[in-house]
């Protein structure tokens, strides 16, 4: 039976531990801050074109 270092086993358990949070984070708040600027700013461009594309009915 091979003796186990019984500090290197606390830190891989907790480095386990933090990528299983990491992974529930991850799916909790989804997307980067980049990716929800990118989808806002389409989202602004639809929305401006769509009122250049109005017509004007004054009469």
């Amino acid at each position: 039976m091979k003796p186990i270092n019984l500090n290197q086993a606390r830190k891989a358990r907790a480095r386990a531990a933090a990528k299983i949070k990491a992974d529930e984070n991850a799916i909790r708040f989804g997307r980067t801050k980049a990716a929800r600027a990118l989808d806002t700013k389409t989202a602004q461009q639809a929305s401006d074109r769509l009122d250049q594309l109005k017509r004007d009915d004054d009469s």
